[in-house]
């Protein structure tokens, strides 16, 4: 049996396949168990659900957490590679591809708002101009919410 480093673990194991039989607070991408409680506390004051064991939903809830938080920890480390070898632009690309920031109502708005002024130019739309300068004042006074 030889000694590898394996995604950041210093273990013995002959075939790859044995990483399957780590104990699963040793495995790299395993959230820790502050979090763990912290998804159960979240789930059951969500449900007003009382402290006694654990029901099938709250296990998926904590799966689907705990699988979140995992894809963001191999996000982050696959972007952390690229940009130690000077890919920057590389990594920022791929986290804005793979978490994506969504528009607020108030952003979406405006681009509607500017689509419509753009393609009603021309149009014989009356206080189209007025109407749409009033209405892009009045969202661009709505403060943006982070």
């Amino acid at each position: 049996m030889t000694r590898h480093r394996v995604l950041g673990l210093d273990t013995a194991f002959t075939h790859p396949s044995d990483l399957f039989y780590l104990p699963m607070t040793q495995h790299p991408i395993t959230p820790p168990p502050e979090l763990v409680q912290q998804w159960d506390r979240e789930w059951r004051e969500q449900q007003n659900a009382p402290v006694i064991g654990w029901s099938a939903n709250l296990l998926a809830y904590v799966a689907a957490r705990a699988a979140q938080w995992a894809a963001n920890q191999e996000l982050e480390a696959c972007c952390e590679c690229l940009e130690s070898h000077g890919w920057h632009t590389a990594a920022q690309d791929i986290r804005a591809a793979r978490r994506p920031k969504w528009s607020s109502l108030k952003e979406e708005a405006l681009e509607d708002l500017a689509w419509v002024d753009k393609n009603l130019k021309g149009a014989n739309f009356f206080g189209r101009c007025e109407a749409v300068h009033t209405i892009r004042r009045a969202l661009e006074s709505i403060p943006d919410h982070s």
